[in-house]
């Protein structure tokens, strides 16, 4: 009999339009010499550490494609569910929200449409960002080993050194991270225009000068271990952040970091950062494409992984 404890979901974010990426689909982009994609080393990354299940969070109009670029093939490897963020699915009585609005309603609202599908402790991550094996790991090891069983409200997160997540090509927003001395998170403050300086990292002001950041400081890149209780959460807080939205604002974001930060000054959640020194990368700007490409051929050269992800020898 399989051991339920042991059963832990991936969750791929891959509904968000792209838009600094040239209005293209970015996380189905060809960045391995055999047409994969990011999304597919994070899925092998994540079943060699033990996920059983991965669950794509798309929008309806991208199913087809997403189905016969990595879906289809995905499905052969685990089981595979979808779940879709619509912007229209949003609580009764907010009708209104939904005039003159196009953008996504943001990542809370992207994982609480796994309600229902997930049932599982699950990591949750971004489609178009690479994050390396020692992050789902970790993640793994954490919800299936390490998380107190009966308590409410252990999560953990993939903590990235903000030096190993920047950009060539511009400015890029993190999530840095207060960490208290027994590794937990107690905040986590979205700061913008962060560019890679001589001396590790900086944030640029409006008048063009450079604030130094720790380029050695924990950031958060949306790697979270999570249990399914979060959606009861989600669930409440999306009509809360709908009730606080102004009418005129087509673009506020329901972000998860948010809910999380809110959760941890409450006391009602414990966040354990769980460090990784491996190298983030991935595709903000068009620019970036380039660069993974060779990054994956490079890690493939040094046999981190096979020149070709989906053989019967593997």
């Amino acid at each position: 009999m399989e051991d339920s404890s042991r059963k832990a979901t991936l969750v791929i974010m891959a509904a968000g339009i792209g838009s600094r990426y040239g209005g293209g689909i970015k996380q189905l982009d060809a960045m391995g010499p055999n047409g994969e994609i990011i999304m597919d080393y994070s899925i092998y990354d994540a079943k060699r550490a033990g996920f059983n299940k991965v669950v794509f969070i798309i929008r309806r109009d991208l199913e087809r494609d997403f189905r016969e670029i990595i879906g289809d093939r995905i499905a052969k490897e685990m089981d595979t569910e979808y779940v879709f963020q619509e912007l229209s699915d949003i609580p009764d009585g907010f009708a209104d929200k939904l005039n003159g609005r196009t953008k996504p309603w943001g990542t809370g609202q992207a994982v609480l449409a796994c309600k229902g599908t997930v049932n599982e402790p699950f990591a949750v991550i971004n489609a178009d960002d690479y994050y390396g094996k020692e992050a789902f790991s970790q993640v793994y090891r954490y919800l299936t080993e390490e998380r107190p069983s009966k308590a409410c409200g252990q999560f953990c997160m993939a903590g990235f050194l903000l030096g190993n997540t920047l950009s060539e090509n511009g400015t890029v927003t993190r999530g840095v991270c207060e960490v208290d001395g027994s590794g937990y998170l107690t905040g986590v403050r979205e700061t913008y225009n962060i560019v890679k300086t001589p001396e590790g990292a900086g944030v640029r002001k409006e008048d063009g000068t450079v604030e130094p950041l720790d380029a050695g400081s924990h950031v958060s890149m949306n790697m979270w271990g999570l249990t399914p209780e979060i959606f009861d959460i989600l669930d409440e807080g999306f009509t809360d952040f709908l009730r606080g939205a102004g009418k005129e604002d087509k673009k506020c974001e329901y972000l998860l970091p948010t809910v999380i930060d809110t959760l941890i000054k409450s006391g009602k959640a414990r966040v354990r950062v769980l460090e990784t020194k491996d190298k983030w990368f991935g595709v903000t700007y068009q620019e970036d494409r380039d660069m993974v490409r060779r990054s994956f051929a490079d890690l493939i050269a040094k046999g981190v992984y096979p020149a070709s992800l989906y053989t019967k020898q593997n």
